[in-house]
């Protein structure tokens, strides 16, 4: 997008979205628009409410691998420094490695990622001081008003100009995650990590081997596409996509490994596969990490608050209620997690994509420290007998339940698609009396009486898709509402459920 010369901004919508900037480069995301977004942050964000005389603020900003990184970190800060910012560039680092950079330096962060999508994709996530997201409600749409302002008449410059200064902080991210989990007593554990060749390639070295000259840890580390390169030459950076965890299946079963990681394009996101080469759920990961942190919490006296979305499996609230913490349920999406987590103090939150909070990480997520949570408790599970636990009956506990993933469903009217399932589930109650709220789409639930079930039914924002999550006590009851749901949501000819 080249300087706009009308009077009329243009619109940044499709770019600058509810959560954080992504698109394609350089149309629409090119380094004239990065210029203004950072100018744009500077008075949102940065330059509100500081004292005269006080020194000049402060902003950190990184970018993983993609090769569009470079050009734009440098256009956004000449954004920045024009309006008087100083920039602190950190380089290549992970999402949650800008994340601590940002609470670590309590300032502003900005991170440059497109996280899994394609490699002519870009993008931002932004943070307050101390990581605190940049949303639609937080900062985002005032950002994206300005920016398509600036585009048209770019702002003044101020009279003192910021600086740009480069810190590396990869090693004090590793030592800040090594502090906050000690992973030194575990048994000697083999551990295939995929990188996507995206950024996990630089920091799972950092943390879980010496190469940010930190002890040995007792871990036998394969990696897969270790090599960084924003292109993507294997497979998607996207483990949530069943296609893109084969590569490191195979590589578990062909190296008698003990556990497989993967993780996403920025490493944010961590997905964990058992000895057999078994996907374990996210909302398994939640439970485990979750009683860890429990336990802690009220080892300490104190009593937690874990927060979980409203797809996770019934399996969450059902441990750590038991467990004694108070759970709280929210919308999909992580700008909920992280302002329920701030509201709450709550200690750990987790999300069905594998998106991990912690309020010890400020209340942001990251990947790396949920894998170390999986670690240490692999390796201190012990069967009553003595002998160590494999994952996968370390796991077992915390999937009792049938889950259907995520099914989305193209349909040409999404209303009136819902419609049919309202019509059959809670009018008519056809499969007889139901709980029901819309706090995130339609959630219908039968788990109070036989046979336990709950689907969520839930539209996108952007495509006409609606996104199906089941969960039952068993799997034939899982199969069967299921597909009822789905031929009532695609005009199939379920007719009534039943």
């Amino acid at each position: 997008m080249r300087a706009v010369t009308s009077a009329t901004p243009p619109d940044l919508s499709t770019l600058i979205k509810a959560y954080d900037v992504r698109g394609v480069v350089p149309e629409p995301f090119s380094p004239e628009v990065a210029r203004a977004i950072g100018a744009a942050f500077a008075d949102v964000v940065v330059l509100p409410g500081r004292a005269d005389g006080a020194p000049r603020p402060r902003v950190v900003v990184g970018n993983d691998m993609r090769p569009s990184g470079p050009e734009l970190v440098a256009a956004f800060a000449g954004g920045l420094t024009a309006r008087g910012v100083d920039v602190v560039t950190i380089g290549l680092c992970s999402t949650d490695g800008l994340y601590h950079a940002s609470g670590a330096l309590d300032v502003p962060g900005a991170m440059f990622t497109a996280s899994h999508n394609p490699a002519q994709y870009n993008g931002i996530k932004m943070c307050w001081a101390g990581a605190r997201p940049v949303g639609e409600d937080s900062g985002l749409g005032a950002i994206r008003t300005l920016a398509a302002q600036y585009l048209v008449e770019p702002p003044a410059v101020a009279d003192e100009q910021g600086t740009v200064s480069d810190r590396e902080m990869l090693a004090e991210y590793a030592a800040f995650l090594r502090s906050l989990v000690d992973l030194r007593e575990a048994r000697p554990l083999k551990v295939v990590v995929d990188a996507g060749n995206g950024m996990g390639g630089l920091t799972v070295p950092a943390v879980l081997g010496e190469a940010a000259g930190l002890p040995a840890l007792p871990f036998d580390v394969v990696p897969l596409y270790f090599e960084l390169d924003g292109t993507f030459p294997n497979h998607e950076a996207n483990p949530l996509e069943p296609e893109n965890l084969r590569d490191l299946q195979a590589a578990v079963v062909e190296h008698g490994a003990d556990i497989g990681l993967a993780f996403d394009g920025d490493a944010d996101r961590c997905f964990v596969i058992d000895e057999r080469g078994e996907p374990v759920t996210p909302s398994a990961i939640t439970a485990l990490v979750g009683l860890r942190e429990v336990a802690r919490e009220r080892a300490a006296g104190r009593t937690p608050t874990v927060i979980y979305n409203l797809i996770s499996s019934k399996v969450v609230p059902d441990l750590l209620d038991a467990a004694g913490a108070r759970t709280v349920r929210t919308r999909v999406g992580h700008s909920f997690i992280k302002a329920e987590m701030a509201r709450n103090d709550a200690v750990f939150g987790g999300e069905h994509s594998a998106h991990y909070y912690f309020r010890d990480f400020f209340f942001a997520d990251t990947g790396m420290l949920a894998a170390m949570h999986v670690l240490a408790a692999l390796g201190q599970a012990r069967a009553a007998d003595g002998r160590p636990l494999t994952l996968s009956e370390l796991s077992e506990a915390y999937e009792p339940y049938s889950a259907s993933g995520e099914i989305n469903s193209r349909v040409e009217d999404v209303a009136a698609a819902r419609a049919r399932v309202v019509e059959a589930y809670v009018t008519q109650q056809g499969a007889g009396p139901v709980e029901v709220d819309e706090l995130d789409g339609l959630t219908v639930s039968h788990w109070d009486a036989q046979p336990r079930w709950w689907f969520n039914l839930r539209a996108s924002n952007t495509e006409p898709l609606l996104r199906l999550n089941v969960e039952a006590a068993d799997e034939d009851i899982m199969t069967k509402v299921r597909d009822d749901v789905l031929a009532l949501v695609r005009d199939a000819g379920a007719g009534a459920a039943r």
